[in-house]
C-alpha cells in the first residue's frame, strides 16, 4: 500500500488577456498591482513581495479553522516577462513546501497566463489544492481583469 505522502495533487488555472505580455507581468508581479488582485475571494494581501530571487514573502488573509491565515512564500526564479517561481508554505513551521510558477505566454490576442501550483502531499494536500484552485481561478477570472484595464489604460496603448 502506498504511503499517502507520495500522493501529490497540483492544480493549473489558465487564462487568456487581451493584453500585451509585459501589461499582464506587471499587473502580476509590480506589488502596487499585486495587492489589487490578490484579495478577490478569499484571497490574501501581500507582504513583501518583490519579483526578485530570494525574496521572502507571506500572503496575509483571514485565519479560518486549522489556518493561522498566513502563507510564506519565497521567490525561486524570475525569467521577465515570462515566468514567476516561488515556494509557498501554508504553516511556517510544519507545512508542507509547494510550488508555484506562473508562465506567460504570446498569443494573437494577447497573452496566455498559465498558474501552476503543485507538491501537495496526502489527503490534506488534496482538499488544500481544490480549495485553492478554485480561489485562484476567482482571482484570476473577477480580480485581474478590471487591475489589467486599468493598468492598460494608464499606458494609453490599443487593446489587441
Amino acid at each position: 500500500m502506498a504511503d499517502e505522502r507520495e500522493t501529490m495533487s497540483e492544480y493549473t488555472v489558465i487564462r487568456d488577456y487581451p493584453y500585451p505580455t509585459d501589461e499582464v507581468w506587471a499587473v502580476l508581479t509590480e506589488p502596487e498591482q499585486v495587492a489589487r488582485w490578490t484579495t478577490t475571494g478569499q484571497g490574501g494581501r501581500t507582504e513583501g513581495f518583490a519579483a526578485v530571487p530570494g525574496t521572502k514573502f507571506r500572503f496575509v488573509g483571514k485565519p479560518t479553522v486549522g489556518w493561522a491565515g498566513v502563507v510564506y512564500c519565497e521567490v525561486l526564479a524570475v525569467d521577465a516577462p515570462h515566468s514567476l517561481h516561488y515556494t509557498w508554505k501554508g504553516d511556517e513551521a510544519t507545512g508542507d513546501l509547494t510550488d508555484v510558477t506562473y508562465l506567460l505566454e504570446e498569443t494573437r490576442e494577447g497573452t496566455r497566463f498559465t498558474w501552476h501550483h503543485t507538491g501537495f502531499t496526502g489527503v490534506g494536500g488534496f482538499v488544500m489544492s481544490k480549495l485553492l484552485a478554485n480561489v485562484r481561478r476567482k482571482m484570476l477570472t473577477d480580480g485581474v481583469p478590471p487591475v489589467l484595464e486599468t493598468y492598460h489604460r494608464a499606458q494609453k496603448r490599443p487593446t489587441r
